[in-house]
């Protein structure tokens, strides 16, 4: 490899064009310019290469229904069980069974701009999804239990074509049509469930801050209408919205006062 400068030699390595042979050479360049372009470059292979483990790890409970004969496998998660106000929704997703996505895992441990860019990938690229939101009184009336697994089987009974395995995060589900695992923490341990995580937390949230629209003063936008220091201030000062779940403990303490 002829001696280049590091700006023809940076746009190489952004492109992608050097090979092991080249690096291997570039290192005997004595230029700190070069040894740290090898340095980045190497550090940022590493990287792809834990994303892909991480990944191949998450598609083991696909892989297993694929190998028993199951074509369909649906990923189910919910999001808004906790908050104070708000609904709660959940989300089914059949992803291809060659679907990647790397770094794709629950949507918590996720920047906001990278579950915005998944939430479009996901809906692009799936065989099918389906989204269910159970609004803050039927969570009242049936429990935010029941009103969790309600959407969930909302969401799973949206899906064309229907699903032949389920794989749901944490929470059992009676009377299904197909074969179900409950997985534990199964937003972090299968692509479709943390799919469907994506799907469901990014609808929510954008449910929440447009309800900040109209009520500002709980601040919705930030919080999500979880049980924020300000966002109890704020609904001790204002009393409850027509959004809050009065069966939670913290506005069911405002109710009866």
């Amino acid at each position: 490899m002829e001696k280049q400068s590091i700006t023809t030699l940076r746009k190489l390595f952004q492109d992608n064009l050097i090979s092991t042979n080249d690096i291997e050479t570039l290192k005997k360049d004595e230029r700190k310019g070069v040894q740290q372009l090898i340095t980045s470059y190497e550090k940022q292979k590493q990287k792809e290469r834990a994303l892909e483990i991480a990944f191949n790890e998450m598609c083991t409970y696909e892989q297993r229904a694929y190998a028993a004969g199951k074509r369909f496998v649906a990923g189910i998660d919910e999001a808004g069980r906790g908050p104070l106000a708000g609904p709660v929704v959940a989300a089914a997703v059949i992803l291809p069974s060659d679907f990647k996505l790397l770094g794709l895992n629950d949507s918590k441990q996720l920047k906001e701009e990278a579950r915005e860019a998944y939430f479009h990938y996901i809906k692009e690229h799936a065989i099918c999804y389906g989204v269910s939101i159970i609004d803050s009184e039927t969570i009242d009336r049936i429990n935010i239990f029941e009103a969790t697994k309600l959407a969930m089987k909302e969401a799973l009974n949206q899906l064309t074509p229907t699903a032949d395995h389920t794989l749901i995060d944490a929470v059992k589900l009676e009377g299904l049509s197909c074969s179900s695992e409950a997985i534990i923490k199964g937003d972090a341990k299968s692509i479709s469930i943390a799919a469907a995580s994506i799907l469901a937390k990014v609808t929510r949230d954008n449910i929440m801050k447009e309800i900040h629209q109209n009520y500002p003063m709980y601040d919705f936008e930030s919080n999500m209408g979880y049980g924020t220091k300000v966002h109890l201030e704020k609904l001790m000062e204002h009393g409850i919205s027509p959004y809050h779940r009065k069966t939670f403990g913290p506005v069911k303490d405002v109710l009866l006062k």
